[in-house]
């Protein structure tokens, strides 16, 4: 019967690979964001002088006036429906790493059975939902339910579509009924608030007017993508989102083709459609490749607002798999799907401008030039400090079987800057003066291709936190995750870092040796801080060492990592910038700890069921098989072909032995803690992998690799 599902399963997949995809709408700018209350759609369905105020706080230049709430209200209502919608709900981000909503439709009571169309500054600016349902980390009981969400004005409201109808999204935080923050977003714009300040005091230090600060996001997502006929046949991947067994593919990703190479028609419909949905969102989808790994993928956005590219990587993910649904394919978004090849991760590209100016940018005059190479020796001391919290914003049960192998970065964060940068950095280092180098250019050797100018640093896909000419890529954050927690960490050790450099500078403003004191200053937080900087393989062993040296935590798995959050130096962070107070930090900790303990304790019960009800039948079936052709070979009186039958019966048999045991073993290590668990199922998963090669293939009850990862 297993056999015939997956027989039936690829002939499927062959016959759908043979006829041309459904073409999808195109993407077009002229629908672009055409589902998003934009500016263009505020200035049209607002008063003038509402307008500007919705605007001003919009872009962070004054607080919401609540007197023009029910008006924008009222137009962010007749805007909706003149698009479709009949619902409304607060968007909001809960701890669980996803997002949630509760549909209210726009109807109100207008007396002898009739009903008007309404919606109030009251709906706009609160809601409540059930705050005892979403983790809480014991702030909150099941008697306890109330809880409330709150507009936030800065991500603009925006439509999603379904099947039936539409419902018009207002993004909101979500906090407890005593006002304990219960979700992802507002840590992040508190953070975004600390850093800011941060900023605008250090270039007062500069002789710098006061101006905006922007703190830019471009949030790089990788996926795979498998056909939904063989994820319906592995209840690993439904359960747990990843394959706990499966023997490796003769061919995988070894001869590197899959990598930017041509992108299958049916895959490339999907893109195309996933674009459509994301710019009528207002999202702006730039970039799409295949990946390095079989039917892995990535999409990529152009920089935004950080608290808006938070929200659209939400939708990003969402549309994702809801696009795969509709055309018979499933999204994978965990770290690790499959063993022995490139896991998925989120590259996080953190940027920070100061009005028009890019802080992270080298500069033409020397006063740019100090504040660039202040700004990056502040960076250094807030990475070098707080490694551990970076780490602990990326700690999850899936991301811990991605870090440190197939390309992603390992759990010691470093930084890596570049010869150039890093040479100027050590003349600091030194105490010597630091002169202007102009880039290198860089000669092919045919005459047709123009001389390319050599970027300031080199790429080096091992770091974890790597400058990138006018950005920093951190690419420890899984693919699953909300980026918001690394941002607000992220956030929140520069502003205490910067606070460090105006604390010693600000009684410096207008002395005459300025510079030579500000110099003196970077030298000594780089000779304090020169250990997180590395340039090389942070894959090899030599680095594993010569971090050890260094001092630099490893914190290979999400236990101890995660423990950082409960630190006193943690909680007096982010207690004194108002990031999140020290019951805030211990829910989040109370969370993350139950979160682990749950996933790993949901793998091991299922990799249990596979291996009893499925693999283990299939085993025993083979084994019948064998153990039936040599009773008919010595009945018969032949003796060719027997010693192999006996062989090959010996080594199915020891396995179902050995099957046995390792059920044995998961089974009681239930009971025990995920550490126990982690290593029964790893145990089982080498015995199962085993069997797959050696019982026939008809019998096997999963889809393999090689099927999942090259027919689609």
């Amino acid at each position: 019967m297993s056999s015939s599902k997956r027989e039936h399963a690829v002939n499927a997949v062959a016959d759908l690979r043979a006829r041309p995809p459904m073409p999808a709408a195109a993407a077009s700018l002229e629908h672009y964001a055409e589902d998003v209350f934009s500016e263009a759609a505020i200035r049209r369905f607002l008063s003038k002088e509402t307008a500007v105020k919705l605007l001003a706080t919009i872009s962070g230049e004054a607080p919401f006036d609540p007197e023009i709430a029910d008006e924008v209200a009222q137009a962010m209502k007749e805007w909706a429906v003149s698009r479709g919608a009949t619902h409304f709900t607060h968007w909001f981000q809960p701890l669980n790493g996803g997002t949630a909503e509760k549909h209210d439709a726009f109807i109100e009571p207008a007396g002898k059975g009739q009903v008007i169309m309404e919606f109030s500054g009251k709906k706009l600016i609160v809601g409540e939902p059930d705050a005892s349902s979403f983790p809480s980390g014991g702030l909150r009981s099941t008697f306890e339910a109330r809880g409330y969400t709150a507009w936030d004005p800065t991500s603009p409201a925006f439509i999603k579509r379904h099947a039936n109808g539409a419902t018009l999204c207002v993004p909101s935080i979500f906090c407890s009924y005593t006002g304990e923050v219960l979700d992802k977003k507002t840590p992040v714009l508190r953070s975004q608030q600390a850093l800011a300040h941060a900023v605008q005091r250090l270039m007062r230090c500069f002789g710098l007017p006061d101006e905006h600060v922007h703190i830019t996001l471009g949030i790089e997502q990788e996926y795979f993508l498998i056909d939904k006929k063989f994820y319906l046949q592995r209840p690993d991947l439904i359960q747990a989102g990843r394959t706990l067994f499966g023997a490796p593919p003769a061919k995988h990703q070894q001869l590197e083709d899959h990598y930017f190479g041509s992108i299958k028609p049916r895959i490339l419909a999907f893109m195309e459609e996933v674009e459509n949905e994301l710019w009528k969102l207002g999202i702006p989808a730039k970039t799409r490749h295949n990946e390095t790994a079989p039917a892995q993928f990535e999409l990529a956005p152009i920089f935004e607002d950080q608290n808006l590219a938070i929200d659209h990587n939400m939708l990003i993910m969402e549309v994702l798999r809801q696009v795969s649904e509709r055309n018979g394919l499933v999204c994978l978004l965990h770290e690790k799907p499959f063993a022995g090849i490139n896991g998925s991760g989120k590259h996080n590209n953190w940027g920070l401008s100061y009005g028009t100016k890019n802080l992270l940018d080298p500069g033409e005059t020397p006063q740019e030039n100090a504040i660039f190479l202040t700004l990056l020796t502040a960076i250094i001391r807030a990475v070098d400090i707080h490694s551990d919290l970076l780490r602990a914003a990326t700690a999850t049960a899936d991301n811990d079987h991605r870090l440190g192998s197939h390309e992603a970065p390992p759990a010691i964060i470093s930084i890596f800057l570049g010869e150039q940068l890093t040479e100027v950095l050590d003349r600091i280092g030194s105490g010597v003066a630091v002169g202007n180098r102009k880039p290198a250019k860089m000669r092919l050797g045919v005459d047709s291709i123009p001389v390319l100018p050599r970027d300031t640093t080199d790429r080096n896909r091992t770091s974890p936190f790597a400058f990138t000419g006018n950005k920093f890529e951190f690419r420890a954050p899984g693919s699953s995750q909300s980026c918001a927690e690394v941002n607000l960490v992220l956030n929140t050790i520069v502003a205490e870092s910067l606070d460090y450099f105006a604390d010693r500078l600000e009684p410096l403003v207008g002395v005459k040796d300025f510079n030579k004191k500000l110099q003196e200053l970077c030298h000594e937080s780089l000779v304090k801080h020169r250990r997180i900087i590395f340039n090389g393989d942070n894959y090899g062993k030599e680095w594993l060492e010569e971090a050890a040296r260094r001092g630099l935590p490893n914190l290979a798995s999400t236990l101890p990592a995660i423990d950082n959050f409960r630190k006193e130096t943690t909680k007096s962070l982010f207690q004194k910038y108002g990031v999140l107070s020290n019951t805030e930090i211990d829910s989040r900790y109370e969370v993350f700890h139950e979160v682990y303990h749950r996933k790993i304790r949901i793998e091991g019960e299922i990799g249990l069921e596979i291996a009893r009800s499925m693999i283990g039948p299939a085993a025993e079936q083979q084994f019948g098989r064998l153990a039936a052709a040599l009773a008919n070979a010595k009945a018969c009186g032949l003796k060719a072909g027997t010693a192999g039958l006996k062989a090959k019966a010996q080594k199915i048999g020891n396995g179902i032995d050995q099957l046995s045991k390792a059920n044995n073993s998961l089974a009681a290590a239930l009971h025990d803690g995920p550490e126990k668990i982690i290593d029964a199922l790893r145990a089982l998963r080498a015995i199962i992998d085993a069997l797959e090669l050696d019982v026939d293939d008809d019998l096997w009850p999963l889809p393999k690799y090689r099927e999942m990862l090259f027919i689609y």
